[in-house]
């Protein structure tokens, strides 16, 4: 198939892009900037410059490309800044959905996230309500999911894909990451809010997987949600941080969400099957 891949350059991307290319599929990753071009072409795929906020540029080059699949992989998530991935996920999701729809696309898969569910006591099922009355500042992501989702739903064949928190190659868990800058220097406490972790290669497994996945939304995380007080000083242990400061509480909606669907439904097994594993293997 023609495959059209947004976000071509980022985390998931990087790994996704030689996945198609290998299956024989012909790829066509997207990019802002000129200099990641040459990146994109070395992993086997043509490469096109657009800007997701301009609408009429995306309705052209999806026009001219004419791609069965779109892969949606759109973040803004470089400077730490919740507007500017909310920004992207509303207007930039928009833009490429009205240009998907125009073009003919047949199929979208789309990254979203795991953690937007309303607040609960167990790990969340893809039945579960999106937390709508979130306040603010969690309202401004929430805001963005529910955009992102909704626009996606228009191509009857959608495959949203609620991943968890990404960890691996470059990622904020990284060893040079956001998050283990934030370990070393006991700025990470481990509280009793529960995450749900999935690794970059299982993530983007799951995309490539989508292909031949029926429509519907699933949750792409491991098989171990875990309080903070679990996981956070296994990682850090991994890094050789200090011991990090335990605090008691967390957010009501953080509680983790549960991948049932998709591994009984969908036949999904992750590579990395529990951070537990994972964190020492992709740190060690």
């Amino acid at each position: 198939m023609k495959i059209f891949v947004a976000g071509s350059t980022g985390v998931i991307g990087r790994i996704l892009l030689p996945k198609l290319v290998k299956a024989g599929h012909e790829v066509i990753g997207m990019t802002h900037n000129p200099e990641q071009q040459k990146k994109i072409e070395a992993l086997g795929a043509k490469s096109i410059i657009a800007d997701a906020f301009d609408r009429e540029g995306m309705i052209k080059a999806l026009g001219e490309i004419q791609p069965e699949v779109v892969i949606h992989q759109l973040t803004s998530l470089s400077n730490w800044s919740s507007a500017d991935n909310a920004r992207i996920r509303i207007e930039g999701t928009r833009n490429l959905v009205d240009a998907a729809k125009q073009a003919g696309v047949k199929k979208i898969i789309a990254q979203s996230i795991s953690w937007a569910y309303e607040p609960g006591d167990s790990p969340a099922t893809e039945e579960v309500s999106l937390d709508i009355q979130a306040p603010s500042p969690r309202k401004t992501t929430i805001d963005g999911i529910i955009a992102l989702e909704g626009a996606v739903a228009e191509i009857p064949d959608h495959v949203i894909l609620r991943y968890g928190s990404l960890y691996g190659p470059d990622t904020w868990y990284d060893i040079r990451g956001v998050m283990a800058e934030k370990a070393r220097n006991s700025e990470l406490p481990a509280t009793d809010g529960v995450s749900s972790f999935v690794h970059v290669e299982d993530a983007a497994e799951a995309a490539f997987l989508a292909l031949n996945w029926q429509a519907g939304t699933l949750n792409i995380v491991d098989d171990e949600p875990a309080s903070g007080t679990s996981w956070v000083p296994v990682y850090a242990e991994a890094l050789h941080a200090p011991v990090p400061e335990v605090q008691a509480g967390g957010a009501g909606w953080e509680r983790g969400a549960s991948n049932a669907k998709a591994r009984n439904e969908y036949g999904w097994e992750p590579k990395y099957p529990t951070w537990r594993t994972g964190f020492v293997q992709v740190l060690s």
